[in-house]
This record gives structure tokens, C-alpha cells and sequence, in this order.
């Protein structure tokens, strides 16, 4: 698949299956998202792989912290943020980590982080790989970011979902005029 050919095609399945990534292709998956535009080569981009068991710990803490926001939340509604999770067998959770730099502000580090994420998101698809990128108020919850490594001053970007798609999603109509305009 050629460049283009995966930027026009590239869609969110609404769930994913396995198998995930394999190893070979988690690493070009990961390469490709360090390829991402670096103002300054800083490299403010951190992923962080869960799979398996680490997916129900994230799940364990995106639960806890929607009852945080919500101390009325019925079971039922934790246990669906819980299964959240589940919904694929590997996921990358991409965030910058913002760094004091006069020359390159957060917003220019957030961005290359988001960048980061489209690479995945491409490099998986260019492989026959299902994925898609979800945040939610979890992403911007310190505990659920101190849990995954990151600190609270850092911005998670996204959670990254790979593995098997077991629907094709619809094609998604762009009108590219509509968001276009010329100065």
C-alpha cells in the first residue's frame, strides 16, 4: 500500500480483535511514530504498550477515575468504562512530555505527539493491522496519567487500539471544500 493509498483508506473500526501487532511489527508501528515532525528534535513523545493484564489495570483506572468525577456512577457504567479496554488486544497510549524550551512551545510539543499518533495509526493500517485513537476524561486525569508513568504535568494525547478488524468500517465522506478555504 502506498502512502496515499493509506491516507484515503485509513478508518476506525468500531473493534478490534486478535491477534494484535506482532513483535516485528509493534517495533515499525513504534519507529514510525518516532518519525513524527520534532521542532527542536526534542522527542516530547512517550508510549507506553499495554497488552494482556496491563489493559485491565488501565481499564481499573479509568473506572477509578470516572467514580472520581462521579461518585454517583452505578456499577454498571464503571464496569463499561472498565471493559473500555478490552476492545482490542494491544494499546498504546501516546502523550507528550512537556519540556521548558523558549524556542518550542507546548502546543508545538502536544502536536508532535499527536503526529506521533497519526504515524502509528497509518503504520498499522499500511500493514492490514485495525486501529483506532479514543481519549475521554481519563486522558486528562492526572491519577490515570501518574498511573501509566507519565506525570501529571505531561498530556496524554490518545489511546492507541490495534488488532484485527472484524468489521470494515464505512467509508467516511470528506468535503474537502467545506474546510477548505483560500486566502
Amino acid at each position: 500500500m502506498d502512502t496515499i493509498e493509506a491516507l484515503f483508506t485509513r478508518a476506525s473500526p468500531p473493534l478490534l480483535t486478535a491477534p494484535g501487532p506482532t513483535a516485528g511489527q509493534l517495533d515499525t508501528i513504534l519507529k514510525a511514530g518516532s518519525r513524527a515532525p520534532d521542532h527542536g528534535r526534542m522527542q516530547p513523545f512517550r508510549f507506553a504498550i499495554m497488552e494482556g493484564a496491563a489493559r485491565q489495570r488501565l481499564g481499573d483506572l479509568m473506572a477509578e477515575s470516572l467514580y472520581r468525577r462521579e461518585p454517583e456512577a452505578s456499577a454498571s457504567k464503571l464496569d463499561a468504562e472498565r471493559a473500555k479496554t478490552q476492545r482490542a488486544p494491544l494499546i498504546i497510549a501516546v502523550a507528550a512530555v512537556l519540556q521548558p524550551n523558549p524556542k518550542v512551545p507546548e502546543v508545538e510539543q502536544i502536536v508532535c505527539a499527536g503526529a506521533a499518533a497519526q504515524n502509528m495509526l497509518l503504520a498499522a493500517h499500511a500493514m492490514g493491522l485495525g486501529a483506532f485513537w479514543r481519549t475521554g476524561p481519563a486522558s486528562y486525569d492526572p491519577a490515570v496519567k501518574t498511573g501509566l508513568g507519565f506525570s501529571e504535568a505531561d498530556a496524554i494525547v490518545g489511546f492507541l487500539y490495534f488488532g484485527t478488524a472484524t468489521v470494515t468500517p464505512p467509508e467516511r465522506p470528506v468535503d474537502v471544500a467545506a474546510v477548505t478555504r483560500r486566502i
